[in-house]
């Protein structure tokens, strides 16, 4: 089998990261989250810090759609990217990271629209984990160690930056199911049940290409 690539979406809270651990270690490949941000980084010139202060945040700019035309045929070094917002370059930056991790390795990766990046790719699986509020206000409440209203109040403002990031550099709606393979209610299911069914969807997909 050539490169297969899983990418997760998450609601906040909901364990997508977890799944995205479980998942790596059944399937023996790396998972990727915050390392994303060191490779662009390294690959774009631009200061890794610049990455981690943009991470998966919303942007307002109506001249997205046109650098990204001026982009494709012209690179890092050319006028459009040098003159584009700051915003643009890490998006960009992170999006040919992505695109060159998945044609070196099979590989896990967690939000920053990675689904998107990878459309053409034909191994590439895209899940969204989702669950109801209690559950992830629980999980939030344990992992961060928070009251109750702090939880919920992180769920929110995370959430709401998640959506506008994905909705403005994609094409599709975050946590639609339409816009990805699967989408999965870890509250129901369970991290184990979650990473169960995703291999199960891989492995019937296989069947069916076959």
């Amino acid at each position: 089998m050539d490169n297969f690539v899983i990418t997760i979406g998450r609601e906040f809270g909901s364990g997508g990261l977890d799944v995205a651990r479980k998942l790596s270690d059944k399937l023996n490949v790396k998972y990727y989250d915050k390392e994303l941000l060191a490779m662009a980084a390294k690959e774009s010139g631009l200061c890794e810090e610049i990455f981690e202060n943009h991470d998966e945040k919303p942007t307002n700019s109506f001249l997205y759609s046109l650098v990204m035309d001026t982009y494709s045929v012209s690179g890092y070094t050319s006028a459009p990217f040098l003159d584009m917002p700051l915003n643009h370059k890490v998006f960009l930056a992170q999006f040919d990271a992505i695109k060159k991790l998945a044609e070196k390795e099979s590989c896990i990766i967690v939000g920053r629209c990675a689904d998107y990046a990878l459309a053409e790719h034909p191994n590439c699986t895209s899940v969204f984990i989702h669950a109801d509020m209690d559950f992830r206000i629980n999980h939030v409440m344990e992992t961060f160690h928070l009251t109750k209203e702090k939880a919920k109040d992180m769920i929110q403002k995370t959430d709401k930056k998640r959506a506008s990031y994905y909705n403005y550099y994609s094409s599709k709606k975050w946590g639609d199911s339409r816009s990805y393979n699967l989408s999965l209610d870890s509250g129901q299911l369970g991290l184990d049940g979650c990473v169960e069914m995703i291999l199960n969807y891989m492995d019937i997909k296989q069947k069916h290409k076959g």
